[in-house]
């Protein structure tokens, strides 16, 4: 794809996912080449979500460098304000390198970054070595019990084993603020 796109940012979903407004349409970013923390993954996954809506607060005008898009019909791109903030993120240990999906963007950049990050012991890496990656984490933790303090009961759904719509903003009503994964204030749209 590579092309330049410019935005105003609607929401912040997470550490590495924003909505914008582009070309009149509100369209889902995944941050490219960055993996932050789930939101699960306490504390690590909110500090990456507030980090990132403090670098891009609503109605922000940012650039768009797009890369692809993904399985989910998400843009992946860069996001730039002034800086990187991809980049940013992992810099600032919000976000880990994504080393599978790095291809579109400059590597060595990357992974420099993170490197520096883990030297200083910044954000993900004031635990040795670095907290679990998140791509581990989803692959371990898909509808698990999840004991953080954040979730209701511990307990984490996925939209798609929730019966209906109306059931999915009573969770959403109850703390289960993760299944509103674009910040507009509903869950699980998809069950519409």
């Amino acid at each position: 794809m590579g092309q330049t796109r410019t935005a105003t940012v609607l929401s912040i979903g997470d550490g590495d996912t924003i909505r914008v407004r582009q070309a009149g349409k509100a369209i889902t970013v995944r941050l490219a080449c960055i993996d932050a923390p789930e939101t699960a993954q306490s504390p690590y996954g909110q500090q990456a979500r507030r980090y990132l809506q403090q670098r891009l607060p609503i109605g922000r005008e940012v650039s768009l460098e797009v890369k692809t898009t993904d399985r989910n019909g998400r843009t992946v791109a860069e996001v730039i304000s002034e800086i990187n903030l991809n980049l940013v993120m992992v810099e600032d240990g919000q976000a880990f390198a994504y080393r599978q999906y790095l291809g579109g963007c400059d590597a060595k950049e990357y992974l420099e970054a993170e490197f520096r990050a883990s030297r200083h012991r910044y954000g993900v890496w004031q635990v040795e070595g670095g907290i679990t990656r998140p791509w581990d984490f989803r692959r371990g933790h898909s509808a698990a019990v999840i004991p953080d303090g954040t979730t209701p009961g511990g307990r984490r759904y996925l939209c798609r084993e929730i019966s209906s719509y109306a059931r999915a903003q009573e969770l959403l009503r109850q703390g289960h603020t993760y299944l509103d994964s674009n910040g507009d204030g509903e869950a699980c749209e998809s069950l519409r």
